[in-house]
């Protein structure tokens, strides 16, 4: 990294006009304003601590004179006579503005060497300002100079304010995992945090940071081991369990730790919704949704809640509870729903005691192109109602919610939406129609587009015509992994498993961490009965990928059903039914069940599943082919 002219050409300048003196003079003034209150180009993770009181530095003639000299020589290009120049008025007046000047100067020019001079230079002056060990803790991460770093973090922690401590403490893992040697890391984060490991108001925070370090030296044994030991100090701390949620799912174990902090009355509804998200990552929706609803019960006026727990819901085919929530959430945001779709809620929801306000909406919904977040929620929940209102069966009440969605950046979804409305009455051409004629900005938007129509093929069964869209899209991004994925699927629905088989081991060459290739590859080889022990290493493969995924793991309980394994079958599709009330895992549970002599069981979870989705191919294959009827 090479940094400015070292070179400083001493207290000299140009004669210059009165006027332009006055000018630069005017902009000096307001960049020594703005000195103590500038902000390093790094982003701050970790509390600011305010310095200790500098000496008072008075803008004397000879010092305003210098640093008009060095404002100059920035201002005509020479970057390095300005950082000598200020860093000299710096170590004269020890100033933490004027040794914050000298940093910056030194970091707009991608001077590194020189910006780590000017932050020793500012600790040898000012031993106890906690802003220059910040700087040089930035400094030095962005060198990459993971071994002078115990210096200054040791320096940093020892100085800082003790209740801001544990939140320093907490912050270092974020810190380090810039470091390019994680085991460096590791080793880094274990010296500067063992001093606090014993201190009664940081050991809880220490163990956390260092079993945050631990993680990301893929050391998972050891990071639960800390996060256990951190939960038994303080069971009341959140930090333990938020640790334990980022080792979910490769780590079951760390579960317990989460469940345990949420069993606590005084639990963080943050915490709740963080264990939410990795349930919903790892397909779990029946448990999320679960932990959704005590969350709604203990914090009910809650907005985010309830719209998440309206999509899990509309994904567990659940369209009237879907509607209650998502209602609740628009009514918590501020802007009640039309009153024709009100009414098309209320009438659905009268099975589960929930109806919507009969509050009048005037709010046209957002007409920026740029969407806020709250703006970008409540969207979202327009397009979760007018997906719920279709699964029920009321395409105007549909409409009526797509209707209130203005921005065109959305434009794709609303009009792929509307394009599966026209599909259900019929209106292919026209639907088709609908998508295609979405304007098209980027590739980006080409190729959502053609999923989009190829999705809405696939939706009304014209598997040829899905075929062609796809196959069209692969040859326009011919190493698109997706696409090939989804070509894949086509060809399966249209019995060409030869080419199915060809275009899932493509993707897996392309993108051998794909877990739904190796799986779906798997499943094929598993429900056709053929190849069973490599269906086996390809579905186990994928779980690995994708651990806790309950279709994969539904479909390793079906290969091993098929080789004759019943009681692991049993063992892993409950499991996988537990995670995931699907009705295609039901149609595989009931199918092992049955066959295992429980009858009775079967026939409950066929039932059960048939009353969420009683058009599903599998089940209804599954129940003709066992001449089973319900």
């Amino acid at each position: 990294m090479t940094g400015p002219t070292a070179r400083c050409q001493g207290p000299r300048g140009p004669r210059l006009p009165a006027p332009r003196r006055h000018v630069l003079a005017r902009h000096l003034l307001a960049a020594l304003l703005a000195l103590g209150t500038g902000a390093p180009a790094w982003a701050q993770t970790e509390p600011e601590t305010k310095p200790a009181a500098a000496p008072p530095s008075a803008l004397d003639a000879p010092l305003f004179y210098q640093l008009l000299i060095g404002e100059l020589e920035l201002r005509d290009g020479r970057p390095g006579n300005a950082y000598q120049v200020i860093l000299d008025a710096a170590r004269r007046q020890a100033d933490d503005a004027l040794f914050q000047r000298a940093v910056d100067i030194a970091l707009q020019a991608r001077a590194g060497d020189q910006a780590l001079a000017a932050v020793k230079a500012w600790r040898e002056a000012r031993p106890q300002s906690t802003a220059a060990m910040r700087h040089e803790v930035q400094i030095l991460l962005a060198l990459n100079r993971g071994q002078d770093l115990a210096e200054p973090l040791t320096a940093w922690l020892a100085v800082a304010p003790l209740l801001e401590r544990p939140g320093l403490i907490a912050s270092l893992p974020q810190l380090l995992q810039r470091l390019a040697d994680k085991q460096q890391a590791l080793a880094l984060a274990g010296k500067v945090l063992t001093p606090w490991l014993d201190d009664p108001g940081t050991r809880t925070a220490a163990r956390v940071a260092l079993g945050r370090a631990h993680l990301l030296a893929a050391l998972p044994t050891q990071a639960l081991g800390l996060a256990r030991a951190a939960q038994a100090d303080d069971a009341a701390a959140p930090a333990p369990a938020l640790l334990a949620l980022d080792m979910l799912p490769a780590t079951p174990a760390a579960e317990a730790l989460v469940t345990a902090y949420l069993a606590r009355p005084d639990a963080e509804p943050a915490v709740r919704l963080a264990y939410v998200r990795s349930l919903a990552q790892s397909q779990r929706y029946a448990d999320a949704s679960r932990q959704l609803e005590q969350l709604t019960r203990d914090k009910p006026d809650l907005p985010e809640p309830w719209l998440t727990l309206g999509a899990l819901r509309l994904e567990l085919k659940l369209p009237k509870e879907a509607e209650a929530a998502l209602l609740r959430y628009v009514e918590l945001a501020g802007s009640a729903p039309p009153p024709a779709a009100v009414a098309a809620a209320n009438a659905a929801g009268a099975a589960t005691g929930s109806t919507a306000s009969d509050t009048e909406d005037d709010d046209d919904g957002p007409s920026s192109s740029a969407e806020t977040g709250g703006q970008r929620d409540l969207t979202q929940a327009w397009l979760l109602l007018a997906q719920a209102a279709e699964q029920r069966g009321d395409l105007k009440a549909a409409e009526t919610w797509l209707a209130k969605i203005e921005n065109p950046q959305r434009l794709l979804e609303v009009q792929a939406r509307r394009a599966g409305l026209l599909a259900r009455q019929g209106k292919i051409k026209e639907a088709r129609a609908l998508v295609q004629a979405v304007p098209e900005r980027t590739g980006d938007d080409a190729r959502a587009k053609l999923m989009a129509e190829a999705q809405l093929l696939r939706d009304v069964k014209r598997w040829t015509d899905a075929a062609a869209v796809l196959g069209a899209a692969a040859q326009r991004f011919p190493e698109d992994t997706e696409l090939i994925y989804e070509q894949a699927m086509v060809e399966e629905k249209l019995d060409r498993l030869a080419e199915m088989e060809r275009l899932l081991r493509r993707v897996i060459a392309l993108k051998p961490d794909h877990p739904h290739a190796h799986n779906a590859l798997g499943y094929s080889l598993a429900d056709r009965g053929v190849r069973l022990p490599e269906a086996r290493v390809l579905i186990q493969r994928a779980l690995e990928l994708s651990p806790g995924d309950p279709f994969i793991t539904d479909s390793l309980g079906w290969v091993e059903f098929r080789l004759g394994n019943r009681d692991e079958a049993l063992r892993l599709l409950r499991q996988a039914y537990s995670a995931r009330p699907d009705t295609e895992i039901a149609a595989h549970l009931g199918e092992v069940l049955w066959a295992s002599g429980q009858r009775d069981e079967a026939r409950r979870i066929w039932q059960d599943a048939r009353g969420r989705d009683a058009g599903n191919e599998v089940l209804r294959e599954t129940l003709a082919r066992l001449k089973v009827g319900l």
